[in-house]
């Protein structure tokens, strides 16, 4: 059984097949398959990662754009280019968003990610994408509730399907 979550011109998680220990999970954002590379998410990892960062949010985590006036594809760009490449980090859910430069931002109820794929072989693939910083706009709220779905799915593996 797959589970959809969110809106793909936003942010979407999709929750499919199982194999013992690992899902599939396809990430879209901007309108973006993310999870393109690699959509086999070790559940444990994954589900960890997502948590924290979901615990973070609903704490009040985030910080605002670093730079005020700068776009946020500018600052993404200018953060990728500094040394402050881990400053708003964000995406950090193991190998299948390992193709996806991503940071986050928060001003108060509204979040902004921006997005970047950086592997070769994407590029070469999809030459469209060369320095394209994707940018979505969500509702902090609706991000979380998107996060903690996620997180339930991934508590519940179907016994059919396992090994």
């Amino acid at each position: 059984m797959t589970v959809r979550l969110g809106d793909e011109s936003r942010f979407a998680v999709e929750i499919g097949d199982w194999r013992g220990g690992l899902c599939r999970v396809d990430l879209w954002a901007a309108g973006q398959w993310l999870t393109c590379d690699d959509n086999w998410a070790y559940v444990n990892q994954f589900r960890h990662t997502v948590q924290t960062d979901c615990a973070l949010l609903a704490a009040g985590g985030g910080s605002p754009a670093p730079f005020p006036g700068l776009s946020f594809a500018a600052t993404h760009q200018r953060l990728r280019a500094d040394d402050e490449r881990d400053q708003c980090l964000f995406l950090h859910w193991g190998p299948t968003t390992d193709n996806v430069l991503a940071h986050l931002f928060r001003d108060g109820d509204h979040l902004t990610i921006t997005l970047q794929f950086w592997r070769e072989s994407h590029l070469r693939l999809h030459p469209e994408h060369v320095g394209t910083v994707f940018v979505i706009e969500i509702d902090t709220e609706e991000f979380i509730e998107i996060l903690r779905d996620t997180i339930t799915a991934l508590e519940q593996e179907p016994t059919s399907l396992s090994p």
